[in-house]
């Protein structure tokens, strides 16, 4: 019985330590993002967008560190990850594009040649589009013509394509 109580303790213990250590991570993280941001002077929404998605990957990890702790059972769960990772896995080879959309959008926020408002021209042989940036979703870049008209152009070809900021 006190063994059983010394091991619970034990995981409890380690439990809050790693919760504390991936607020640490994260609080770590949100200022990096937050003086990135500033000093390239990025929209409120590209913070916000990379901010969701070192929050998610950080929530995997602690589930991740979690269940190493509690010592979970993988065996009856394993048939249903495999699953699940099928799917995931069809489902992503067959949309690689958003995929590669969300890792563009984030490369873009911590590489960024140009933020909301600056002039540029993509520079596509056929398609290629000038305009001034609208928004930097984790998509698309929404960009207007001086025609009026709004081009929503994907993260993922725009990372590929040669892009001149005008004046």
């Amino acid at each position: 019985m006190e063994i059983m109580l010394e091991s619970k303790y034990f995981e409890i213990v380690a439990s809050v330590v790693v919760f504390i250590l991936l607020m640490i991570v994260r609080a770590i993280f949100r200022s990096i993002i937050r003086k990135h941001a500033h000093k390239y002077d990025l929209d409120a929404g590209q913070k916000k967008y990379a901010n969701k998605f070192f929050n998610f990957v950080l929530a995997i990890l602690l589930f991740v560190c979690l269940g190493i702790i509690w010592d979970v059972s993988v065996k009856g769960l394993s048939i249903y990850f495999a699953s699940v990772f099928t799917i995931v896995g069809v489902a992503l080879f067959a949309n690689w594009s958003i995929l590669s959309n969300i890792t563009s959008a984030i490369i873009m926020f911590f590489n960024s040649p140009y933020k909301i408002g600056t002039k540029i021209q993509i520079m596509d042989k056929e398609d290629s589009v000038t305009g001034t940036v609208l928004d930097i979703t984790l998509f698309s870049i929404q960009i207007q013509t001086s025609e009026g008209d709004i081009v929503s152009y994907p993260n993922n070809i725009a990372i590929q394509k040669p892009i001149k900021q005008l004046k």
